[in-house]
């Protein structure tokens, strides 16, 4: 199969080709009778195989995935891709616990956080509390997304109770990866009333069903590599 025949199915350019087998991703080129560079059946499998993975595990598990094949580790590759499985599952128990939470608290009319209700803390208490480090909260209040008071005796950083809520939405996408969906979630988060619970839920089922929607996307990758293996007859 011609390199341009290739590109016209996946819808690259054959520049993008080269470059993914220069970073070792797919095996090398073969050669025709008359030096031209081909790809077989086998390659265009290592193509399709990249270009269904990496929108739901990205191009650093990918490239394991396929390096690993590469060597003929099946097992090292699936295991790169449980551990980003694995990590997709925290983050939908993360936003599924926090848009419960939000909900009983919206039920209850609570605009304080229940029992989380009382006098502002800490930078590290907050931290402690979200699982948040300090660094992440003090670029955070930088970029608008949180607020703090100054303690009137020693200067240092406290948080209003009403703030936590905004903390505990941010935490949700913290690992997702740059797109518009993501700025405009934050956007949203940072415009975000703290003592309005319903938005608060809103915004944490947002979150929820953009973890669910990277699911369904590593359900097609897995999909195309478990074909990839056949193809390699790397699965008994």
């Amino acid at each position: 199969m011609r390199p341009v025949d290739l590109a016209r199915e996946l819808k690259l350019s054959t520049n993008t080709l080269r470059g993914y087998e220069a970073r070792g991703l797919v095996p090398p080129a073969v050669r025709s009778p008359k030096g031209y560079r081909m790809y077989t059946e086998v390659h265009r499998a290592y193509f399709h195989c990249l270009r269904a993975m990496a929108p739901g595990f990205g191009m650093e598990v990918t490239s394991e995935v396929l390096r690993a094949l590469q060597a003929g580790d099946v097992d090292a590759a699936l295991w790169a891709a449980g551990r980003a499985q694995a990590a997709l599952h925290r983050e939908q128990l993360l936003a599924a616990e926090t848009a419960e939470r939000f909900a009983s608290e919206a039920e209850a009319g609570d605009t304080q956080g229940g029992e989380h209700a009382g006098e502002p803390v800490g930078i590290g208490e907050l931290s402690g509390e979200t699982g948040v480090p300090r660094s992440a909260l003090r670029y955070w209040e930088k970029e608008g997304l949180v607020s703090s008071l100054r303690d009137e005796e020693n200067g240092y950083r406290k948080y209003g109770r009403s703030e936590l809520r905004k903390v505990l939405l941010m935490r949700l996408l913290r690992s997702a990866v740059y797109s518009e969906e993501a700025v405009q979630w934050k956007e949203a988060v940072k415009r975000l009333d703290p003592d309005d619970t319903e938005e608060a839920h809103r915004l944490a089922l947002q979150a929820l069903h953009y973890w669910n929607a990277l699911a369904r996307l590593q359900l097609k990758g897995l999909h195309s590599l478990y074909s990839l293996c056949r193809q390699l007859e790397l699965l008994e």
